[in-house]
């Protein structure tokens, strides 16, 4: 039976974009902490020199223009030449901060991606065959490019930009409120607006981003079935029928995109447009502040015109008046407070793009492994004086290890007995697709599984490989529980050909040594030849170096099943489970294929699934099963002469579909 196709994804959990937000900086500070401080104390510097104009501004004016018309330029010149050469210094520190920052953050930006993709792989290595079988292929793929290219902008565009950008228009608003609490507030009333603004705007920009990120993801998983799948499609003419199905998703994703980029596309002109009423607003009341000589009420000074208390910036003996250079200077810095609003409304739409992808990686980390409570492992072993001897190098002999409570070591030698005892499962709790199934397998024995489509031949095979965890009952291993037995263990002692065959971008002899990693070229060639392989891949352009790419797609479907068969046999290992090996090889092959088989197989416990009939003819046993329930069992000979379902599939009274 091959697994059901789990379409329906489980609910996802609500976005939080804060939690999100805070985990994601988190990540980024254990990854780079020192790292990370030192670019943050470069962007306050940096935003310190981006300020340094409007800060001297005012004393440029005040001190060096004014005061130069009414005493001479030589009696001004010293406080020129301090301000001029404060200001040089400042600037020399931000261009070292920012090239300092823009380097740093080249690295640490590639260091972190490299340690989340890396993440995610080995997460993604460990998680159980059930998530691939949830989510589409093209899905998972989507975490990979788009939402970590997502994180990439965060990292090294927006966050250092926000950053900068509030440590500007904090340092912006002290120095208004130290220079002039009345054109502060005036400030602080465009600061409303443009805060509702983008709540309003940017919260419907925000949502639709978030939407467009998983439109691309429909798209993207849709794209590559469809490439997988264009023989099929052209097949049945179902191209049209494709378009439109494309054109839905398209069409939602650019309904999406849309969406978001015109709230997008708003934001910024209002917030622009609220910054030109502020200019206009500061010069207006400026005027009147200074033509009126209304006192100023400013932090720099209080009550009369001699008071100077709270003087913190150079250049402070000005009274408490407000004076034309600080008028002036409060319109520059009413300009760059609104633009470093706007640039921070620009960035928002990439920080909520970033925070939905990390959304999605973090989902994918926080999949549960593969659970493994094994504590049976495998190892080589040789025999001494009736004993079972381990040993590192490669006998093709393996025992059972196991370590007892009691400290002590013991050993079973494997053999490939497989049992199973009133086994129930289903890939869904409420839907039992194998009933009350025991049967047993023997050292050396070849037990065959027939049955229509969806009776349950594969389910069986793959629980013996604990692909998928039983309900009920219970299957041992040479009479160890196979819950017992670590996975990976359990899966070494276990060769298998899919019904699906799947080649690796690699030569051909890189995807048979798939099966044995350490595996001679002579092995190879061996293994090649049991599989009735050999010949063939001689034939090809540069024989076991021929370059095999898209799933081997330049091989016809009998080839890349041969090169399958190859690579279990080169893994030449105790149980061997052929799942229709040989349902896409002719019958003149399939002969040789399996009398070659039959030579690997030899003191070997089978598993073999097939439609065919005639490759289960000398099997040991074989099960006939019918809707998750094994109804006969046999060899070939009783089955016949029982005259029951085996016997009217073999006959051709009944079709095995």
């Amino acid at each position: 039976m091959t697994m059901p196709r789990m379409n329906v994804k489980p609910a996802r959990k609500q976005f939080d974009k804060k939690k999100t937000f805070t985990r994601l900086i988190k990540y980024l500070f254990h990854t780079y902490p020192v790292r990370f401080v030192i670019i943050l104390i470069c962007i306050v510097l940096t935003s310190i020199g981006s300020l340094a104009a409007s800060v001297f501004m005012v004393q440029i004016i005040d001190n060096v223009i004014y005061a130069g018309i009414e005493q001479g330029f030589e009696a001004v010149k010293p406080t020129m030449i301090a301000l001029i050469s404060t200001l040089a210094s400042i600037y020399v520190v931000s261009i070292i901060s920012t090239i300092t920052y823009q380097q740093m953050l080249c690295t640490v930006t590639q260091g972190f991606l490299y340690r989340v993709r890396t993440d995610m792989f080995k997460n993604m290595e460990k998680l159980p065959i059930s998530y691939f079988d949830r989510n589409a292929h093209g899905d998972i793929m989507s975490t990979y490019t788009n939402d970590v290219d997502a994180i990439r902008q965060l990292i090294s565009q927006s966050l250092p930009g926000i950053i900068q950008t509030l440590v500007t228009v904090s340092i912006l608003f002290v120095v208004m409120l130290y220079y002039s609490i009345w054109l502060a507030l005036a400030v602080l009333v465009s600061v409303y607006f443009i805060f509702f603004v983008t709540k309003k705007v940017g919260g419907g920009s925000a949502k639709y981003f978030i939407k467009q990120q998983q439109s691309v993801a429909k798209c993207e998983g849709f794209i590559e079935e469809m490439m997988n799948g264009q023989k099929v499609v052209k097949v049945f003419c179902h191209e049209e029928a494709s378009k439109k199905d494309f054109e839905v998703l398209n069409e939602e994703l650019n309904h999406n995109a849309y969406k978001a980029n015109a709230y997008a596309n708003m934001l910024g002109p209002i917030i622009h447009n609220i910054g030109n009423v502020l200019y206009v607003l500061v010069a207006i009341i400026g005027v009147v502040l200074v033509v009126n000589n209304v006192p100023n009420f400013s932090l720099r000074g209080f009550g009369t015109a001699e008071d100077v208390s709270f003087n913190l910036l150079p250049g402070g003996n000005m009274g408490v008046a407000l004076t034309m250079g600080i008028a002036i200077t409060f319109l520059g810095m009413s300009r760059q407070f609104a633009n470093s609003f706007n640039q921070i409304s620009m960035q928002i739409n990439a920080v909520v793009m970033a925070l939905a992808g990390a959304d999605r990686i973090f989902e994918l980390l926080d999949q549960k492994p593969e659970e493994d409570n094994g504590v049976v492992t495998l190892v080589n072993c040789k025999i001494e004086n009736d004993n079972i001897v381990e040993t590192e190098e490669r006998t093709d002999h393996w025992a059972w290890k196991k370590t007892n409570e009691d400290g002590t070591i013991s050993y079973k030698e494997l053999k490939g007995d497989i049992r199973f005892f009133d086994v129930n499962f289903g890939y869904y709790p409420d839907k039992i697709v194998l009933h009350n199934v025991s049967l047993y397998a023997k050292p050396g024995h070849k037990i065959a599984f027939v049955g229509a489509t969806g009776a349950g031949k594969t389910t069986i095979t793959n629980l013996i490989n604990r692909f998928y965890d039983i309900q009920d009952g219970e299957i041992t291993y040479d009479g160890i529980s196979i819950d017992k037995i670590k996975k990976s263990d359990l899966r070494k002692s276990i060769g298998i050909v899919l019904q699906d065959t799947n080649l690796f971008t690699g030569t051909v002899k890189d995807n048979i040594r798939y099966g044995k990693l350490d595996a001679t070229d002579e092995e190879i060639y061996k293994a090649a030849k049991i599989a009735n392989a050999y010949d063939f891949i001689t034939r090809l352009p540069d024989g076991f170096n021929t370059m095999l790419t898209g799933n081997g797609s330049q091989l016809s479907q009998g080839q890349r099943q041969l090169i399958s068969i190859a690579r279990c046999a080169i893994a030449d290992a105790p149980v061997t489970i052929l799942d229709e090996a040989t349902s896409s090889i002719d019958t003149r092959t399939e002969a040789l294929v399996s009398k070659g088989m039959d030579g690997l197989m030899e003191g070997r416990t089978v598993f073999v699934i097939a439609h065919r009939l005639s490759t289960v003819r000398n099997s040991n046993a074989i099960m006939v099963l019918d809707h998750g329930n094994i109804i006969e069992r046999g060899d070939h000979e009783a089955l016949l002469n029982n005259k029951g379902t085996y016997y009217q599939l073999y006959t051709g009274a009944f079709e095995l579909e």
